[in-house]
């Protein structure tokens, strides 16, 4: 699967979530979007879900910005860096993300950030459609 098909998969759930929210407050949207939520009430969401496994080792985890807006990829590579293909980036250049390198290719590692989904970060930029976060991302 690609990143953008990957996105676009996951923008879809993210939409059909959202549309049984109409009714919750910005607060309560963010509150349903918590990892023990999402687990129980939408176990399709993410593949780590089925085993009750966090793709971060947090306590608190919001799943609202699985795919985060500082996030930067290309299917088709962002550049060339020493016979390397770069397919993807940290847009604010995270001091707890890193590099995955494998062969001729390098990808964004975001492992160890939480940036994305820490809720104070979410509540100063939420917006009910997120697409808009993606395409219009802060930068804190």
């Amino acid at each position: 699967m690609t990143y953008k098909e990957w996105f676009e998969s996951h923008a879809s759930k993210h939409t059909v979530i959202m549309k049984k929210l109409t009714h919750l407050s910005d607060a309560a949207v963010i509150e349903y979007f918590r990892f023990e939520n999402m687990v129980i009430n939408e176990p399709t969401f993410c593949l780590l879900y089925r085993s009750n496994k966090k793709c971060h080792d947090t306590k608190e985890l919001n799943c609202y910005w699985c795919a985060c807006p500082y996030f930067r990829f290309n299917d088709e590579g962002i550049k060339q860096v020493d016979e390397k293909t770069l397919y993807s980036l940290c847009s604010i250049e995270s001091k707890s993300g890193g590099q995955f390198i494998n062969g001729t290719t390098i990808h964004q590692d975001c492992t160890g950030c939480l940036i994305p989904h820490n809720e104070e970060t979410l509540k100063k930029h939420f917006h009910r459609n997120w697409r808009i976060t993606m395409e219009k991302a802060p930068c804190d």
